[in-house]
């Protein structure tokens, strides 16, 4: 599944380092706010490299003591306008540019300014250890810088000392606004986990949707169809049968038809809506446990030998998941013994009650002899029954017993 990736409402006034590329290999695009800084930078080294040089040229230096010779001043101007160029790239190379100039820091007060700038580009963009280093070396540079360039109003250990003082504060402020960027990326990072995890689980919640819903299509038309076929065999093998009793198969058949097309309709139209626009019809009822004596007698209709034990307490307080659940159990078993035992007898047995779970069991004798052609199906009706039973906490078994009959029985939880 693809990353989500949020997009900020106003990325123009982020920097480059916080707005999400299109391409994750890609480096981060300069944005509307970095030139706007990058310009500010570059005028204000630049507004620096003049004035400094104007200073230098003139007979009562404010900054710095007076250089010997003249192509000394124009060389630290020279030097100040070739590291003012060089803040342009500062970005791409922060360690590179900042190693290469800090040579610059032992003489050059032309280039204090955009030396400065470097520094704090390489505190917010390469990580603490790099950050410390590169500002003990500066320290000791500065040490010589106010040997080699004393200010003219205050003592070599005054000036070594506001450059410290300078150094420590654009250091924090670096770290500062590294640490802050960082808690944006992090927060960033959480922001579309989340909604990465909440796709991923809207997904799986209709998986698991459509899996239910697939099961209960496959309970439902397996014990209609079994019906409808149960039918039409007695229709084939009774040709001698009234018009009456004919007349009452057909009416079974159509009615079970019409309501398989009905149940099939209704999945395939849940299973079609990836996101329903109309109003959606509302459901039909779900089955319970008082609807398994009108299963019984569905399929004693269709000529199934039924035999129904319910001694259940208290059936009306049953929760409506196990008696849903109780309901399916019931249904394959019936549609079970039609297709590999016809004309055999069915027994449904089901007890319990609150705090003792619900107990549910379907038996039949095991056919001898020649056997009517089976019902095809697809295998899976006792898989999915188990499954249901896994869900809901209860126990399932199946198969035959000592006696050779074939025993479905199931054991519900039900809480006081």
């Amino acid at each position: 599944m693809s990353r989500a990736v949020l997009v900020p409402e106003h990325p123009w006034l982020l920097p480059g380092a916080l707005t999400p590329p299109a391409d994750v290999a890609r480096r981060p695009r300069r944005t509307t706010r970095d030139w706007l800084v990058d310009v500010l930078c570059f005028l204000l080294s630049l507004g620096w490299v003049a004035l400094v040089t104007a200073d230098a040229r003139s007979a009562d230096p404010q900054f710095s003591t007076p250089l010997p010779y003249d192509w000394m001043v124009a060389a630290d101007a020279v030097v100040g306008l070739v590291t003012t160029a060089l803040l342009w790239v500062r970005r791409r190379w922060p360690v590179g540019l900042a190693v290469a100039t800090l040579p610059l820091t032992l003489f050059s007060m032309a280039a204090a300014v955009p030396l400065v700038i470097i520094y704090f580009t390489l505190l917010v963009h390469r990580r603490t250890a790099v950050a410390l280093a590169y500002t003990a070396a500066g320290l000791g540079t500065n040490m010589v810088f106010s040997y080699l360039r004393p200010d003219p109003q205050l003592s070599y250990w005054e000036t070594t000392t506001w450059g410290v003082v300078i150094t420590l504060l654009v250091l924090a402020w670096g770290m500062f606004v590294r640490a802050r960027r960082q808690l944006v990326v992090s927060l960033r990072e959480r922001a579309e986990r989340a909604e990465a995890e909440q796709q991923l689980r809207v997904t799986q919640a209709r998986q698991v949707e459509r899996t239910r819903i697939a099961r209960e299509m496959h309970d439902v038309l397996a014990h209609r169809i079994s019906l409808l076929s149960l039918h039409a065999g007695a229709l084939e093998f009774r040709p001698d049968a009234s018009p009456e009793e004919v007349a009452r198969a057909a009416g079974v058949i159509r009615s079970s038809a019409h309501a398989a097309l009905q149940d099939l309709r209704e999945v395939i139209g849940v299973l079609r809506a990836e996101a329903a626009v109309a109003p959606v019809a509302p459901e039909r009822p779900q089955p319970t446990l008082g609807d398994v004596p009108a299963l019984v007698d569905e399929s004693r209709t269709a000529g199934v030998r039924v035999d129904l034990h319910d001694h259940v307490d208290r059936a009306e307080q049953v929760p409506a998941a196990v008696g849903r659940s109780a309901y399916r159990i019931v249904q394959e078993g019936l549609t079970n013994a039609r297709k590999h035992a016809p004309g055999v007898v069915v027994s449904v047995d089901l007890a319990g009650g609150p705090d003792r779970g619900l107990n549910v069991e379907i038996r039949n004798r095991w056919p001898v002899g020649e056997r009517a052609p089976e019902i095809p199906g697809a295998g899976t009706g006792l898989v999915g029954i188990a499954e249901r039973v896994h869900i809901a906490g209860g126990r399932l078994t199946h198969g035959r017993d000592e006696s050779g009959d074939f025993r479905l029985a199931a054991w519900l939880p039900w809480p006081a």
